[in-house]
């Protein structure tokens, strides 16, 4: 399931991050690929434990806890720290699959990748190029979203960064292990969500909803994993 949530961030957040970043010291983003990706891998991130990367990951994080179309969608168990990377002259990631364990930085806590995140920080005006492009069952999906917007998919899909060829393409991405590890049994808990809120905005529909809430919140029980 490949979900698009809006308006993560508001245009105060989205420059008062751009404005915090534009102060850091860039490195080589092959730092955290793992030994396939990083031949593919080619733009710049800031360091993992940057005071100004902590900074804002804990504002988005905050953000998301509190965007109810996202946490339907992925139903996070645990959100590894948001990450920064950047591309511009040419730069570009090919086509690969985010590890499946990733250790959290600092700590002794590793958590399972069920599904990837890109929060764009640049406007699509600002730069060329740059696309995100998710292969799953349906074809190829190109994905360049308005600055404070986000892309949600599995991260068993294979994807790629076109090359940027004018301005730069500044994003925050991440990873999180969801409480339905099953992107099939998300999908399905994702529809039913939206239908029962569908349902409880007509008068008529009270004890229908109440029906339909009780099967989500079973179903949940059943695959949930804590």
């Amino acid at each position: 399931m490949l979900v698009q949530i809006p308006d993560v961030l508001s245009a105060e957040q989205v420059a008062h991050a751009r404005h915090r970043l534009a102060s850091v010291e860039w490195v080589d983003g092959r730092v955290t690929a793992g030994p396939q990706s990083a031949r593919a891998k080619d733009n710049r991130q800031v360091p993992e434990e940057h005071p100004v990367g902590r900074e804002l990951g804990e504002m988005i994080v905050q953000a998301l806890q509190r965007h109810p179309l996202f946490i339907s969608a992925a139903l996070p168990l645990h959100v590894f720290p948001p990450l920064f990377n950047s591309y511009s002259g040419g730069q570009s990631f090919g086509s690969h699959v985010d590890n499946a364990i990733r250790q959290v930085p600092g700590t002794a806590h590793r958590l399972r990748t069920d599904l990837s995140c890109t929060l764009f920080l640049s406007g699509p005006d600002e730069y060329d190029g740059g696309e995100l492009m998710i292969e799953d069952t349906y074809g190829a999906h190109s994905v360049k979203l308005p600055a404070g917007h986000l892309v949600l998919y599995p991260s068993t899909s294979l994807h790629h960064v076109r090359p940027v060829t004018r301005g730069a393409r500044v994003c925050s991405f991440f990873w999180l292990q969801s409480l339905v590890r099953n992107d099939a049994d998300r999908t399905l808990l994702f529809d039913l969500d939206a239908g029962i809120r569908q349902l409880h905005g007509l008068d008529a529909a009270g004890a229908a909803a109440v029906q339909l809430t009780g099967v989500y919140h079973n179903l949940l029980r059943r695959w949930a994993e804590l």
